[in-house]
């Protein structure tokens, strides 16, 4: 029976996110190196609550469990899990194998690293990985570097993988309250640079997240110039204070520029208890509606546009031999 949720302005709709992440043990483990601290059980005084998952065992990861309960509990159709950290993308596919109807799978590279293309190659391979997920400020590498980013486009482009770039303001929550510093370089974030790779690799789609997350000026003059980027509509969008704006003119001069076609709802959800962010979606959806945005429109931006997206990766990757 398909999974919907009822929207009040358009009824039961089919909603799936774009933008969830995943936060691992693998992820909570990094953050226990960084803070020097002995285990991950450590973190828990420090983040006031916060759940720490058990590791996965072989083929089972209680995280994953854990985001189907929640996304049938606010009856959502779909997620994206985005690894937090680099060379999480194995826990991420194991989840996507464990349900596969009900994830989509991307994962975080380092560009810069010597194992970054083999990495890629590897997670390529696996149909359960669907996107990469570039952060060039946190990294400090242009998306237009010719030497170590472009291999890994090569890669993704010939293996119908979508691309997700990070731009504008980072910041990552979780850091703040370990007291740990997040030596970002914004320099490296402008969506500006994405502008002649989008146009070197037309066939890709090239996700930018958050709506340029500050700059969306340039987020969407390079959607405007390019057919094959799209908008995430992720977080509660505090950047718009740098600009004075409000939800709905974001969502108007996007729908201007993009369309419905190229927007895709995302929550920013991350870790529990809190679990999956439902009033994201409801004032997401009442500045849709309030801008005239139609239930058909409404459809793809809620969902069906990343199921689409994401399809194409599926459709064209069958599944190697010893996957499931």
């Amino acid at each position: 029976m398909p999974v919907t949720t009822h929207i009040p302005h358009w009824g039961d709709l089919r909603v799936s996110d774009a933008h969830v992440h995943f936060f691992s043990h693998s992820f909570y483990s990094a953050l226990a190196r960084q803070k020097r601290v002995d285990g991950v059980e450590a973190l828990g005084p420090m983040l006031e609550g916060w759940e720490i998952p058990g590791a996965a065992a072989g083929d089972s990861d209680p995280l994953a469990e854990r985001w189907v309960a929640e996304l049938n509990s606010h009856r959502i159709a779909r997620a994206c899990l985005i690894g937090s950290v680099p060379g999480d993308e194995d826990g991420v596919a194991v989840a996507v194998a464990e349900h596969p109807s009900r994830f989509f799978g991307a994962f975080m590279l380092d560009p810069l690293q010597p194992d970054a293309v083999d990495r890629m190659e590897r997670a390529a391979s696996n149909p359960h990985l669907h996107t990469v997920c570039l952060f060039p400020a946190m990294q400090r590498f242009s998306v237009a570097d010719d030497v170590h980013v472009a291999p890994v486009l090569d890669v993704a482009s010939a293996h119908h993988m979508a691309v997700f770039v990070h731009c504008g303001a980072l910041s990552v929550g979780v850091r703040r309250k370990l007291g740990l510093p997040s030596p970002f370089d914004m320099r490296y974030s402008s969506p500006l640079d994405l502008h002649p790779v989008a146009l070197r690799y037309p066939q890709v789609p090239f996700i930018i997240p958050h709506f340029g997350s500050g700059m969306l000026r340039e987020a969407l003059m390079v959607a405007d110039l390019c057919p094959n980027v799209y908008l995430d509509t992720s977080s509660s969008n505090k950047w718009m204070k740098y600009e004075g704006l409000n939800l709905r003119t974001v969502f108007g001069r996007a729908l201007d520029v993009a369309g419905p076609s190229r927007l895709l709802f995302g929550s920013d959800s991350s870790f529990f208890p809190r679990g999956w962010q439902h009033d994201v979606l409801e004032q997401q959806a009442t500045a849709l509606y309030e801008l005239g945005v139609k239930e058909a429109e409404a459809r793809l931006i809620l969902g069906g546009n990343l199921e689409r997206l994401m399809a194409e990766r599926t459709e064209k990757t069958p599944l190697p031999s010893g996957i499931s």
